[in-house]
């Protein structure tokens, strides 16, 4: 009797190891509504260790989402798929904060970090900053009014396949939408675009004013931001003071996932979520590049293994050391 009792407690362990395991979905193209789905899934299994907002929509009303694990105070902030190309970013933001759930829910350490730390600092992440520009990237125009879907066809100059796009859904390219040397950047495109068009003013798009609103609002200590394709890290713009520090801190994400430390010109022109961070809030701030190359396109599922194997010590690493800038 007692054996067979041992053996149920141990199906029931593994049965509800699987179950974390599937909660998030990596293996097909991760849209908007997948995000959607999950997020349920997620709340549902770990309701009472994680929070859920939305902190803004975008010009078509698609919600941003905001994810808070932890009782910490402090926050940092992890923020994927800036561009609509770049939704692979959102599948490892979703994985790492499944992972980082099932673990402190049941007090385990994360490799060598201990979840502890999150009830000092807090992870917010947001997973999909642009869900129109996936949408768009994704190919389900039909999902837009339809006065805009010829609007769309001419951003993509005439093509009628979207896998390039990298805009928001008024074709704004969200990354160059920040006060921080905006200015200096070319207009080129001068009209909207499928990727690179700053736009008339900074934060003019709806997403980067959410975004930068809900900034200001949890004050976040550190800030990551995940980006394709070339695995590098950018982390340096105009750090003044805190120029070692921030190398410090970028030498150790670098050396956790293997990625290289980007060398940006000395008149490097910003205009990006991290340049701006830095000089607003001067803390540090990082965008981390994953997959190798692909050109005008998203990365294929098939790279998720490998980065999510190089970026799944990177949350808890980075609120470890947050941790240290509170002492």
């Amino acid at each position: 009797m007692f054996r067979w009792f041992w053996i149920l407690l141990l199906f029931s362990f593994l049965l509800a190891t699987k179950a974390e395991a599937n909660v998030i979905q990596t293996d097909k193209p991760y849209s908007y509504e997948v995000l959607k789905d999950d997020l349920v899934r997620l709340k549902n299994t770990y309701n009472e260790n994680i929070q859920i907002k939305t902190i803004g929509t975008t010009h078509f009303g698609r919600n941003i989402y905001a994810v808070k694990l932890g009782e910490g105070k402090k926050n940092i902030l992890f923020i994927g798929a800036h561009h609509g190309r770049e939704w692979l970013t959102s599948v490892i933001l979703m994985k790492m904060l499944q992972t980082y759930t099932a673990a402190y829910q049941n007090h385990l350490s994360i490799g060598a970090y201990q979840t502890d730390v999150l009830n000092e600092v807090s992870i917010w992440v947001i997973p999909m900053l642009n869900p129109d520009g996936v949408s768009i990237q994704q190919n389900k125009i039909n999902m837009f009014p339809s006065e805009h879907q010829n609007r769309l066809m001419f951003m993509n100059e005439g093509w009628d396949h979207y896998i390039r796009w990298k805009a928001n859904g008024m074709g704004v390219d969200l990354n160059r939408q920040y006060p921080a040397g905006w200015e200096k950047i070319q207009q080129k495109p001068n009209r909207p675009s499928y990727q690179f068009y700053k736009g008339k003013a900074p934060m003019e798009a709806e997403e980067v004013v959410a975004l930068t609103n809900f900034v200001e609002e949890i004050q976040p200590i550190a800030a990551l931001s995940y980006h394709t394709a070339g695995r590098e890290i950018f982390w340096r713009y105009k750090n003044g003071d805190h120029l070692n520090r921030d190398r410090i801190l970028a030498k150790k994400v670098a050396k956790l996932t293997g990625y290289k430390l980007a060398k940006p010109p000395k008149k490097a022109i910003g205009g990006g979520f991290t340049d701006w961070f830095i000089t607003t809030y001067h803390r540090p701030a990082m965008t981390i590049e994953i997959s190798y190359l692909v050109g005008d396109r998203n990365p294929p599922l098939t790279v998720f293994k490998e980065e999510w194997k190089r970026n799944k010590y990177v949350g808890m690493m980075i609120a470890t050391e947050a941790k240290k800038f509170m002492e």
